[in-house]
């Protein structure tokens, strides 16, 4: 299904080729054909290619994060955005839009390339960093402390955003609003080259996870006596979700939802057996914000539309019918 959605968002687009497939520009293209135009070339690999790449693999990413934190938490409500990630990569990315122009000059100019980026990742970083150390005491960490201070790490950060959003420059308001609310319209190969890296390091320790989260269903004290390192899998929990959802904060904006829908969806079908739940959400990620990304760009074309709106569309009637649910399980 995910290659054939591939395929299909490679077709939809406001550029015409000419009257040839863009299948067949993209076939030329790999073989080199010399009599590809320019335009083409760039419209078909640069363009269309990379962002179907980078849709698939930030989707993956974001499903399996929050994935893995449900888990982790024992919470279908759990993901990036209530531990503050997310919330913390958005801050120190508003701080680089809107008062990067007073230092950048003095930066490596590798640095100034991609500020709002790595911005968005130490965001990231130090949020996880902040939450673990408020929630730990003694070795261990205390999960509902752990989510508790994400809120509110949540909403300091928000409320600091605002305030730059407030003081910002008309161009900078447009840039912050754009990135607010998420776009795969900056894909590029080199981006998505640093993705497929951080997603190969992230999964070779997260998708064997499978049975390590079916015992914690059981509790921590059972996870134990069933030979599990609790403390261990939260710090790798922690750490590795907090570097897969600060790189896609960092290069397509806030996408919201993208963790709360797939594994709702799986748990539909697998109930809550993670070793079944864990590499199908990342084809389901995939597949679901390919999707979204293909509607957004197409459905007021040639403008575009945020993904995030339309993720957050999607995602916020489930976010109640799971409120629902808990409503008539109490």
């Amino acid at each position: 299904m995910l290659v054939i959605l591939a395929v299909v968002a490679l077709y939809i687009g406001v550029y015409d080729f000419n009257g040839v497939s863009p299948f067949t520009v993209l076939n030329q293209f790999i073989q080199g054909d010399p009599n590809l135009s320019l335009s083409d070339k760039y419209v078909i690999w640069d363009v269309r290619t990379s962002r179907i790449i980078m849709a698939i693999l930030i989707g993956s990413m974001l499903a399996v994060s929050g994935t893995t934190l449900q888990g982790l938490f024992k919470n279908p409500l759990a993901t990036g955005e209530a531990i503050g990630l997310t919330s913390g990569a958005t801050l120190l990315a508003a701080f680089a839009i809107v008062l990067g122009g007073h230092f950048k000059q003095y930066l490596p100019e590798i640095v100034q390339f991609s500020l709002v980026g790595i911005s968005a990742f130490i965001g990231a970083l130090l949020a996880m960093m902040l939450v673990y150390r408020i929630s730990t005491s003694a070795g261990k960490t205390n999960v509902v402390m752990m989510l508790l201070s994400g809120v509110a790490i949540t909403s300091i950060g928000f409320s600091i955003t605002g305030f730059l959003i407030y003081i910002s420059k008309d161009e900078q308001l447009r840039d912050l609003s754009f990135w607010n609310m998420g776009s795969l319209a900056a894909a590029t190969w080199t981006k998505n080259i640093v993705l497929v890296v951080v997603m190969i390091i992230s999964y070779i320790v997260l998708l064997p996870k499978g049975k390590a989260l079916n015992a914690m269903m059981l509790g921590e004290r059972d996870a134990q006596h069933l030979g599990i390192n609790v403390e261990r899998l939260k710090k790798q929990i922690v750490i590795i979700t907090s570097l897969m959802i600060g790189t896609c904060v960092a290069f397509s904006g806030t996408i919201g939802f993208v963790g709360l829908i797939v594994p709702y969806i799986l748990r539909l079908l697998f109930k809550s057996n993670y070793v079944f739940i864990l590499p199908l959400s990342a084809i389901l990620g995939s597949i679901l914000l390919l999707i979204a990304d293909t509607i957004s760009r197409s459905i007021v074309a040639p403008s575009e539309l945020p993904i995030g709106i339309l993720t957050s569309l999607i995602g916020g009637p489930i976010f109640i019918a799971i409120l629902i649910k808990f409503k008539k399980s109490l």
